[in-house]
């Protein structure tokens, strides 16, 4: 953005994916911060009227803080680039390739950052048989925040019946043990490595209640093993066209050293909540949340 007045910010929150609640969350977060460094800021929670209460609103930039499909795909991105409206966050490219779990997957695997093997079914293929040996995760191919994950262990008859709400296409996914690892980078600079601790799988309610699980930050592990990860993270950014911020999620099997790390996903809408890792990692590196906000305006384009 140019120098000069703060610009106009509509916070885009809520939407109607399955995310809904963490995205008023975060919006509300971010439109309390961008006040207290001094933008005048509107909420808009976002429905099919969203290009309506823009071109009402007349706002300078669009704060993205929607989460999940519509808002994270490339959808949202869409109407602020027809609009010609300054966007925080990724692109309509980027957003759409890295909320398609198995497409980024295939990108990141083609620029060498080490992925474990999955493949997409029906979800009548994954109910009727083992389609890898377990111990492998079911889970959505175009979700986030662990919603609608299943693991199949060892010691399973069979494979699960999946929940109704479980879309016809799903992933199947080979499951590594070991430690969750994170990192997020802020305008092309990867911030640190954070150890998420918990008990079981980081699940929905382990991601956003409070005490759900406990943030190491930064993570103790071996150099190389903090050094990967903040290169993995900087590389998956890079070749998903990501913008503005994004965070790179890892599980590492310690037994195996370097070899055990692999990258699950890539998120270009890390939540921006109480419990939140981005923020928490911007924090440990010196930035308040106020500012990591005003960053993400301050960046804030079209064409992304």
């Amino acid at each position: 953005m140019a120098s000069g007045a703060l610009p106009k910010v509509a916070v885009l929150l809520g939407g109607w994916s399955a995310e809904r609640e963490v995205s008023l969350s975060t919006g509300k977060g971010c439109a309390a911060a961008l006040r207290t460094a001094g933008y005048d800021v509107t909420e808009i929670d976002c429905g099919p009227d969203l290009p309506a209460r823009l071109a009402a609103d007349r706002p300078d930039v669009a704060f993205n803080a929607l989460h999940g499909r519509w808002g994270e795909d490339g959808c949202v991105q869409g109407i602020l680039e027809w609009m010609s409206i300054p966007y925080t966050h990724s692109g309509v490219l980027a957003s759409a390739l890295a909320l398609n779990k198995q497409r980024s997957k295939e990108v990141f695997a083609a620029a060498g950052i080490p992925v474990c093997d999955s493949r997409i079914v029906s979800r009548r293929e994954a109910e009727a048989a083992h389609v890898l040996p377990p111990p492998y995760v079911i889970k959505p191919n175009n979700e986030g925040s662990s919603v609608g994950v299943y693991i199949v262990t060892e010691a399973a008859n069979g494979p699960p019946q999946l929940a109704r709400e479980m879309p016809e296409e799903v992933m199947v996914e080979t499951y590594v043990p070991g430690r969750e690892l994170t990192t997020a980078v802020l305008i092309d600079r990867p911030l640190t490595v954070t150890d998420i601790q918990t008990e079981g799988w980081y699940d929905y309610h382990a991601k956003y209640a409070e005490g759900g699980s406990r943030h190491v930050i930064p993570a103790e592990v071996p150099d190389e093993i903090f050094a990967a990860c903040l290169d993995y993270s900087l590389r998956a950014h890079s070749v998903l066209g990501a913008r503005g911020l994004s965070r790179s999620d890892f599980r590492w099997d310690e037994t195996r050293g370097l070899d055990g790390l692999y990258l699950l996903e890539t998120n270009t809408q890390p939540g921006m909540t109480p419990t939140s890792l981005a923020p928490e990692q911007a924090a440990a590196e010196g930035i308040s949340f106020p500012e990591l906000c005003a960053m993400l305006v301050e960046d804030a384009s079209c064409s992304r």
